[in-house]
């Protein structure tokens, strides 16, 4: 997100087939917090840019009866609600439903941590599902997540999903920065998995992670968004966002307070704000419009969430 909205990473791609679905449902359960992100038994298909095209690969069968029976039961997860103080709740509602319908069957869980726009305009927008999730397989249960980017448009009153755009981390770095591996170590920096794994794969540049590591010591946060599972391009722009070049990252928490509450104290969002641009960030965004641009900045998409971005 390098300023004010993000971008359509794609255009004209056709709506979800019933075999793309199938294949989100089983990608949505078998990512792996180790940052080897899996559809069934292989990976999906290289793209060009994080984001830009909807997995392809053929899903593998379900584990045996055996198997299943044999692994651990799984835990009931809550659907996500929507609550007070969203924007177009419908469209987050619409979004987040796609993906619990597609990531929960008798062998997997999908647990939405937070939905949050990667964009929003009259007809568009974009929804950025962030998920944790447990799979049982080969009579073991094994704990995963993915962010996907949910592109919708409104039509008839009503908004409807044309794509789904699955987080593509990358294999862990076997030499990580000492900046990487504080931010995975700190019990002050939430991380859902596919955040994670971007931290983990040595793709995030350590202006970021020196940032978060600079604003957990004064708050804990919740991060939501690293750099896959995020528009290529700022929403409705072809400028290229900061995310997918590890040059961002986005914060729905701030010290269990979600930013999209309104009985969060603005005061604390302020504060936050100030901090992440005083820890380096040349470009902040949130619901409380600060100064002028491109040090602050505020728009509907940033009604949810404050947006970090690093020129390097």
């Amino acid at each position: 997100m390098a300023r004010a909205t993000y971008a359509a990473g794609v255009r004209g791609s056709p709506t979800i087939s019933r075999r793309t679905a199938l294949m989100l449902a089983i990608a949505a359960a078998s990512g792996a917090c180790s940052g080897q992100h899996q559809v069934a038994t292989r990976p999906p298909p290289a793209s060009p840019e994080p984001s830009e095209a909807p997995t392809t690969a053929t899903p593998s069968t379900s584990a045996t009866p055996s198997a299943a029976a044999t692994a651990p039961a799984l835990p009931s997860v809550a659907p996500w609600r929507p609550g007070a103080g969203e924007l177009e709740p419908a469209a987050k509602e619409a979004a987040v439903r796609r993906i619990e319908a597609l990531g929960d069957d008798a062998n997997h869980r999908v647990e939405i941590i937070d939905a949050q726009y990667g964009g929003l305009l009259a007809s568009t927008a974009s929804v950025l599902v962030v998920c944790r999730s447990l799979a049982r397989r080969a009579g073991r249960v094994v704990a995963g997540g993915h962010t996907y980017d949910v592109r919708l448009v409104l039509r008839g009153g009503r908004w409807r999903v044309t794509e789904i755009h699955p987080s593509r981390p990358g294999r862990p770095t076997s030499d990580p920065s000492a900046a990487a591996r504080h931010v995975l170590a700190s019990p002050r920096i939430a991380l859902p998995p596919a955040a994670r794994a971007d931290v983990a794969s040595g793709t995030v540049h350590d202006t970021v992670l020196e940032a978060m590591l600079t604003v957990s010591r004064r708050w804990p946060i919740g991060v939501s968004v690293v750099r896959t599972g995020h528009p290529t391009y700022v929403f409705g722009t072809v400028r290229p966002s900061d995310h997918p070049l590890g040059r961002a990252f986005d914060t729905w928490r701030i010290a269990d307070h979600a930013i999209v509450r309104p009985s969060t104290p603005p005061g604390l969002i302020t504060a936050y704000m100030e901090a992440l641009a005083g820890a380096g960030s040349y470009n902040v965004g949130g619901p409380i419009l600060l100064g002028s641009a491109p040090q602050y900045f505020s728009d509907r998409t940033h009604h949810d969430h404050v947006h970090a971005g690093f020129t390097a």
